[in-house]
């Protein structure tokens, strides 16, 4: 049974629009209430980012799981990894994120975690697609959910975040700007990091609904880049909205992407437990981290695009280590799906355990040129089979000689396709991304 709703992480859209409407999801909260209601009183997690939407989705979420009878814990604005987290520590049937990560404020997005922190598997998700076919009923009064907000959210998950690190680490001496997008990490990354020790310079932590993602955040590291050097600081970590992705930016302003990360943490498990059972990327990964790796001798494959499809393989092969270069990084040793603070973390144990700072940290992977132009279209199917395209893709694979990839992938989130080529000529890798880029919006948009 293919999936009407669901796509690779959780139902996203514009708000007003399609499925994400107050009517809509206060039927699915109902509809997963009865599909994750036990014998005894089960109860739901419910989290958000700080968009201005969220209050109205969160009501709607609310009420339809209280009228089939599931308890309610609300946890308010929190990163998504700290709702996957305490839906584990509550033992809770599942947890409820709202959030469209790093989309605009005017998007938003309803995604659900197992009890166990995971993304929900195809079968759970169909089943609560099934029972939204069916009419909503509300149960007998004395059987309706109760509706508990969880007063300490923030604060148990700053003590995990802080667990994850050996107990004497300390960030004394280093300064960081931190940027918090306006989004759900604004009250929780900064007090991790000054309860660390940390000299901190924190922006993008004045969210008002309608700020998050804007100009800001990992996907917008511009002015991240600029209060690293405006402060002379010793390195800058920026989040996204929802606070499961992140990027870094050395002391001379040069941004460290996912790959990059990953490398460090890698090549830092090399060195303080003597091996890296082996990492999963994505399909986006770049060359030049995959070449990294085999340098250490550390395996690496690649999985489709998506934490939940890079969650996956990391449980097939059983390895600890995997994430995007967009920035979401799963440290599968300590938790159970990809969380910005817990790997930023990583890094800066790598960083002040081995004594060495991020540029140094770095400086064994070069990165290929990558150039990735997005698409707008109107129907993602007619990608397939198109002999212009087609012919467009193998004469750029033609022209890079073996020592490039070129991709092209629709998005699971957003009505585009991404066309990504990459090689070692960085001109010749832009001169052919928008070659591909124009036939494609010919033929598709």
């Amino acid at each position: 049974m293919t999936k009407k709703y669901f796509g690779t992480d959780g139902i996203r859209g514009r708000v007003g629009a399609g499925q994400i409407n107050p009517e809509f999801v206060l039927k699915l909260g109902w509809a997963a209430g009865k599909v994750f209601a036990g014998e005894g009183r089960s109860k739901l997690i419910i989290g958000k980012d700080t968009r201005i939407s969220g209050y109205m989705f969160e009501s709607a979420l609310e009420a339809g799981l209280v009228a089939a009878g599931v308890d309610v814990y609300m946890l308010g604005p929190m990163p998504t990894p700290a709702i996957a987290y305490l839906t584990r520590t509550f033992h809770a049937q599942a947890g409820i994120v709202i959030s469209a990560s790093h989309n605009p404020y005017h998007d938003n997005g309803i995604k659900f975690f197992s009890g166990e922190g995971t993304k929900l598997p195809d079968d759970i998700e169909l089943a609560i697609e099934r029972q939204l076919a069916v009419p909503m009923t509300t149960v007998d009064s004395s059987h309706l959910g109760k509706v508990t907000r969880i007063n300490d959210a923030a604060g148990r998950y700053i003590e995990f975040c802080k667990s994850t690190v050996p107990s004497a680490f300390s960030l004394r001496g280093l300064k960081i700007v931190v940027d918090c997008a306006h989004g759900a990490t604004y009250h929780v990354a900064p007090a991790v990091f000054e309860e660390l020790g940390a000299e901190l310079v924190v922006i993008g932590a004045s969210p008002d609904g309608i700020n998050i993602n804007e100009d800001v955040g990992s996907t917008s590291p511009r002015a991240l880049r600029a209060k690293v050097l405006e402060e002379d600081a010793d390195l800058g970590i920026a989040f996204d909205g929802d606070g499961d992705r992140l990027a870094f930016v050395d002391r001379n302003g040069e941004v460290a992407d996912g790959d990059e990360l990953l490398y460090i943490i890698a090549q830092d498990q090399l060195r303080t437990t003597g091996g890296c059972s082996g990492v999963v990327g994505t399909l986006m990964s770049n060359l030049g981290f995959e070449l990294a790796l085999k340098d250490l001798g550390v395996p690496f494959d690649r999985a489709n695009v998506g934490d939940r499809y890079v969650n996956e393989m990391m449980g097939e092969k059983g390895w600890k280590l995997g994430g995007e270069n967009s920035g979401h990084i799963i440290c599968g040793d300590v938790t159970t799906t990809g969380d910005g603070l817990v790997a930023a973390l990583k890094v800066l144990f790598a960083l002040v355990d081995g004594g060495k700072p991020l540029h140094e940290l770095k400086r064994g992977m070069s990165l290929f040129p990558q150039t990735m132009i997005n698409v707008t279209v109107n129907d993602r199917g007619k990608l397939s089979n198109n002999a212009d395209i087609e012919q467009a893709v193998a004469g750029a694979e033609l022209a890079l000689a073996g020592r490039g990839r070129v991709l092209l992938r629709p998005s699971g989130t957003e009505p585009v396709v991404r066309v990504m080529v990459e090689g070692e000529d960085s001109g010749l890798v832009e001169e052919l991304a928008a070659r591909i880029a124009a036939v494609v919006e010919r033929e598709v948009a």
